[in-house]
Order: structure tokens, then C-alpha cells, then sequence
């Protein structure tokens, strides 16, 4: 009797999914139409000659029957660079593609750009439409836009004699730049270098950087998509490496030069004498990397008017040396990681190797970040010790509140305070990783900074504004 039950059951069963399973009809009726997930796709500005990230769209039937797609093309024919695959089908021109979708189902489209180079400066923008032509005649288009940007290539280059670039285009750096002893790399206003993850630039002879509040020079990752919707890879660190500055290398001069989302920010290797001014940086920023911002090691630097923020390491670290900031904003708020380091820290040795702290001085600057103590001061005690001299004046700190005659006119960043930490930083947008180091009208470093030090060295901010308009100047690069 067994035996005999198997088969009937099976072919109970057959019959039942046979009437369970119909064939889908694609009855695309006269009012049948597909929605898109975008009406326009906006991509981000691609590199003329290279291939963007692919970018997608989601093409969803909510139809009670299936509808049929009988042709997906370019309008007119002209993809201006685009390409694009629809549920698997490569669009290629005006030639006939037949679609299905199933009732409640959806597809998904990918489309990428590879920009010719267009000979032009400026970015250049691209426009194209998807037409999907459905079978009752009704035609669906989505709207495709990017830019390109033709750059300037540079490939193992080493700078042997003077050379000047200048802000036509941006530059690319292959690998790394490297200016020879001897040789002085100016870059013009404006001048902007674009450096792959592997790469860094190492100074053994100058850099100068002529920039000017409109027109920075800027040294960053050569990613220009993003990573999420409001979030580029540049604003990410570790998209390059970073700047180092040679044991040999003086004269430095940096004026409005933004470097960021690097590995570090400026290394300045060991100096043997601190007599001869290093590093002169006025109006720059550092920000956004992924180790040290600025680290220097028995070196004479000069920092002023600039923003130095958000460090996986130190924003700040010094090894000895003779150093002076004024009117800088040095702020610890990096995101990527709780094992951050330090707004500031200074020393006069590592490890047992004794580095000779001959001034480090800080006036009318901002010295803050998330942590309850932001500014580390490391004196190598014992017989053989180096001099360790500090000096602060006219700032706020965020570190323990002490008295020290080396501490004058301090206003302290304290949780009593009406705004303290990030707090004194109204316009950060967190989640786009966005940070805007203006001042809160309520922050204590309004109106803290020494009046005379502002006129002296920088009446104006660094974003060219009067800081003596109101009769007094706040602590930092930017005046309330």
C-alpha cells in the first residue's frame, strides 16, 4: 500500500504548484507606468580620462501586472561619456532593449562616466537622459549629470632647480614630489595638488606657498566622489600621506595653504640647530589626518593666524626646539577614533634622547577638543635634562586649571562654562563631517585675546576679517 501512495501524493503535488505556478502576463496597459528612484542622477566631478565610481538607480513596478520595456537609449543618441547597465544589459547607443519587470518587482540600473579631457581649466559639465520606452508607447527618463575636471599629471617628479606652479589646473602627483636640495617649489594662489593614497611630498631644499584668503593652495587626496551623500572622501582621512621636511631643509614659507585628510599633516624631521627659521606658516590650515598634524623635532618654527584640528595623533607635538603661535586655533575633535591624541603636547626629550625645548610660546590662541585635558607638557627630569621653557598668554585653555607664572591671562575652557569644548564651535555638522572653527557669541575666547599682540601681528583674521572692529579680539585664527 505504500508503494502505491508515493506516486499519487507526488502527483497530487505536481498538479497543485502546475495550478500555483502561471506564467506572469506583460499586459503593459495605456496608463501603466515605472517609477524611479531618482529623477535626476547627480554625480560627483570625475578626473577627465579616468572612470568614475559606478552610481546606481533603482526602477520599481508597482503595477498589478507586469510591464515591458521594449527600448532603454540614450536621448538623441548622445551619452556625452556616460554608460550604463539596466538590469544587466549594457545600453549601447540606440540599439532595441527589451525589459521585463514582474508585478511588484523592481530593477536596477548602474551608470558610471568616463569624461574625454576637454583641453579647458574648468570643470566642464556633463549632461545626458536615460529614455525608457515602455510597451504602450509612454517614454520615462532619468537625467544624468556629472562634471570633469581636466588636471595636470605629474610622475616622479624631482624638483632640481627652481620651478614655479601655477593655479591653471590641478595637479595630480602620480606617486610622490620631491623638491631637491638647492631647488625652491613655489606654489602660486591658487595652486591645488592632488596626491593618491600612497603618496607624500618631501621637501630637502624650499616650499613656498604663495596662497591668499581667495585663493588657497590646497594639497589633498585625489578622491573627488563620495563615500555617502554629503560625505566625500575628502573629507576623510588617510586619502594621501602627508609633507615631510628634511633635516636640511629651512626657509619654509606657507601663506593660506590648506592640507588636509592626510596620514599626517607637515613633518619636520630633526634640525641640528634652531638659530634659522624652519617652518614660517601664516593663514593655513592643517586638518584631518590620520596621525600627527604638525610634528617638529628640534626645530624653529613660526605659526600664525592658522587652524590646526582634529588629529588622530597630536594636533600639536613638539620635540624641543624654539616655537611660537600666535592667534592660532589648535583644536583635538577627531572623529574617526577615541584613541586620539592630544590637542598639544610638548617635550624636551623622547625616550632617553634629550631635545633642548628652547621656547615654546602661545598667544591669543584657542587650545581645545573633546577630551578634559588637552595639553601635555613632558619634562624629562633628572641629571643631563634640557631646558624646558613655556609660555602662555592670553588664551583658552582646555587643560587643569593651575597658577603659573608662565600661565598669564588664561580663561580656561570649563564645563561651568556657558559653552565649553566643542560647544565653542556652533557650526559643526557632524554628520557630513563638516567643522567650521568660528566662534560661539558665548564662548569665554571672545574677547580674550591681548589687543596689542592682534595689532602687532594679525588685525585681521584669518578669514580677512577686522578683529579690532569692536575694540577688542578674540583668542584664535577667527574672530567671532
Amino acid at each position: 500500500m505504500k508503494n502505491v501512495c508515493i506516486p499519487i501524493v507526488v502527483a497530487l503535488l505536481a498538479v497543485l504548484m502546475g495550478a500555483c505556478v502561471e506564467e506572469e502576463k506583460f499586459e503593459t496597459t495605456a496608463d501603466a507606468r515605472l517609477t524611479f528612484s531618482v529623477d535626476t542622477l547627480e554625480m560627483d566631478t570625475v578626473i577627465a580620462g579616468t572612470n568614475s565610481v559606478t552610481h546606481r538607480f533603482t526602477i520599481y513596478n508597482n503595477n498589478a501586472k507586469g510591464v515591458s520595456i521594449t527600448n532603454v537609449a540614450f536621448l538623441n543618441g548622445i551619452s556625452d561619456g556616460f554608460s550604463a547597465i539596466v538590469d544587466g544589459t549594457y545600453v549601447d547607443g540606440n540599439m532595441p532593449v527589451s525589459i521585463d519587470c514582474r508585478s511588484k518587482d523592481s530593477l536596477l540600473a548602474f551608470v558610471q562616466i568616463t569624461p574625454e579631457e576637454s583641453g579647458r581649466d574648468e570643470k566642464i559639465l556633463h549632461e545626458a537622459t536615460l529614455v525608457f520606452t515602455l510597451a504602450n508607447g509612454v517614454q520615462q527618463k532619468v537625467v544624468l549629470v556629472a562634471y570633469s575636471q581636466d588636471v595636470i599629471w605629474l610622475k616622479g617628479v624631482h624638483v632640481q632647480s627652481n620651478m614655479t606652479l601655477s593655479a591653471q589646473r590641478p595637479y595630480v602627483i602620480k606617486d610622490s614630489l620631491t623638491v631637491e636640495e638647492g631647488a625652491v617649489l613655489t606654489l602660486e594662489a591658487g595652486v591645488r595638488l592632488m596626491f593618491p593614497a600612497n603618496a607624500h611630498m618631501r621637501v630637502n631644499g624650499r616650499l613656498v606657498a604663495n596662497g591668499t584668503v581667495d585663493k588657497p593652495v590646497v594639497l589633498r587626496g585625489d578622491r573627488m566622489d563620495y563615500m555617502f551623500e554629503d560625505q566625500p572622501y575628502d573629507r576623510i582621512s588617510e586619502q594621501w600621506q602627508g609633507v615631510v621636511v628634511a633635516p636640511g631643509s629651512y626657509g619654509n614659507k606657507l601663506s593660506y595653504c590648506d592640507i588636509h585628510s592626510g596620514s599626517y599633516g607637515i613633518l619636520c624631521e630633526y634640525s641640528e640647530g634652531i638659530t634659522t627659521e624652519k617652518l614660517r606658516m601664516e593663514n593655513c590650515i592643517i586638518h584631518n589626518v590620520s596621525g600627527n598634524a604638525l610634528e617638529a623635532y628640534n626645530a624653529k618654527l613660526f605659526v600664525g593666524n592658522s587652524q590646526i584640528s582634529n588629529a588622530g595623533g597630536d594636533c600639536v607635538l613638539l620635540y624641543g626646539g624654539d616655537n611660537e603661535f600666535v592667534h592660532c586655533t589648535i583644536a583635538q575633535f577627531y572623529p574617526f577614533s577615541g584613541l586620539r591624541g592630544a590637542a598639544l603636547s610638548y617635550s624636551n626629550h623622547k625616550g632617553d634622547d634629550n631635545y633642548n625645548l628652547v621656547n615654546a610660546r602661545f598667544v591669543n590662541c584657542v587650545i581645545t577638543g573633546y577630551s578634559d585635558d588637552e595639553i601635555f607638557g613632558d619634562q624629562l627630569e633628572g641629571y643631563g635634562r634640557g631646558v624646558f621653557n613655556y609660555y602662555f598668554q592670553n588664551c583658552l585653555l582646555n587643560t587643569v586649571e593651575v597658577v603659573d607664572e608662565n600661565l598669564v591671562n588664561i580663561v580656561w575652557d570649563k564645563i561651568s562654562n556657558k559653552v565649553n569644548r566643542a560647544g565653542n564651535f556652533p557650526h559643526f555638522n557632524l554628520d557630513a563631517l563638516s567643522y567650521d572653527f568660528r566662534l560661539d557669541s558665548l564662548s569665554v575666547a571672545v574677547g580674550a585675546a591681548d589687543p596689542a599682540m592682534t595689532r602687532q601681528y594679525y588685525p585681521y583674521d584669518r578669514s580677512g576679517k577686522d578683529r579690532l572692529a569692536d575694540g577688542k579680539a578674540d583668542a584664535g585664527c577667527y574672530e567671532y
